[in-house]
């Protein structure tokens, strides 16, 4: 017997100001995440699996410029981009995981033939590069990554000194790039699916949240499906994504409830800013974000289509 689905996604979390979005780019920002989530929407829609629909969606903001991801990661301090990116199916909760590859264009496709077509949960740096390579993937030169707008954030950034943005040139450049999709299929399965560039002027191989199973992805059918943004260091010492799941598995807690007591408890409480989205075995979908906005979107169980960019909406 066929269940309804659903499907939500994000593109980070974080200080979004309304005063520096112009209408053109805002539009931009909202018709990538409109087909983003249209992208799984169609997946579920024809019978597919979650994990498939979650990747699928993943993929169109790794392709975006917009995104802190793929084709808009920021850059590190060697001005290179190193990306992360990590899956997980609710069924078997089974998890692929890849760090620091820099010449992957899908990094969330990677993540799941890890996961897939491996032994292993994570890969990490020239070894998931060369696991892909013998799967036949293409080598992406760094150019393709490139962009003005990340170049520009990176040497403001060097010649203060930091690894974050402290100020703000464009609306979102406060914002935890991070881009992530959570599922549920017709078949009863939850997956979630999570991808990054991390943070500008990153040094020392600097891995976040996003690889990482239980803090910025998690999976658990019958449960919830979680993918977080936000501030990684934070986000892996509170285990954000598997504390969504616990909440609601031992406390019984709703959705809702269980993300905004982590969002809003203790991660906050230490510093924490961000995110999630989660989505529970009935296809209910929930956002819960500290921070002044979150590019996110969701069709619901009864098809209907959600885009939203700031806090208060």
């Amino acid at each position: 017997m066929t269940k309804p689905f659903a499907i939500a996604i994000h593109g980070g979390a974080g200080t979004i100001l309304r005063e520096q979005m112009s209408e053109s780019l805002k539009q931009e920002i909202l018709d990538a995440l409109t087909r983003s989530v249209q992208a799984g929407a169609d997946i579920l829609g024809s019978g597919g699996d979650a994990l498939e629909a979650a990747v699928a969606a993943v993929k169109v903001m790794e392709d975006s410029p917009h995104f802190n991801a793929g084709k808009g990661s920021v850059l590190t301090h060697c001005e290179m981009v190193e990306m992360d990116a990590s899956v997980m199916h609710g069924a078997s909760m089974n998890a692929g995981a890849v760090a620091g590859v820099r010449h992957i264009r899908n990094p969330v496709e990677l993540a799941k033939d890890v996961m897939l077509d491996s032994d292993h949960v994570m890969l990490i740096g020239e070894g998931a590069e060369t696991f892909a390579f013998e799967r036949g993937y293409d080598y992406t030169e760094q150019d393709y990554f490139f962009t003005e707008r990340r170049y520009e954030q990176l040497q403001s950034m060097k010649q203060k000194g930091l690894f974050a943005l402290s100020e703000s040139k464009y609306p979102d450049d406060k914002k935890y790039g991070t881009v992530g999709a959570v599922a549920l299929d017709s078949h009863g399965n939850l997956a979630a699916a999570t991808s990054t560039g991390g943070v500008t002027n990153k040094k020392y191989g600097r891995v976040g949240d996003t690889a990482i199973i239980g803090a910025g992805t998690y999976a658990e059918n019958d449960n919830v499906a979680v993918s977080t943004t936000g501030m990684g260091e934070y986000f892996i010492r509170k285990t954000v994504a598997g504390d969504v799941a616990a909440r609601m598995r031992y406390l019984q807690e709703d959705v809702r409830t269980a993300s905004e007591s982590v969002i809003q408890g203790e991660l906050k409480d230490m510093g924490g800013e961000g995110g999630l989205i989660a989505i529970d075995a009935n296809g209910e979908v929930h956002f819960a974000m500290n921070s002044t906005g979150m590019y996110r979107a969701s069709i619901d169980v009864s098809g209907d289509l959600c885009v939203k960019i700031y806090a208060d909406e």
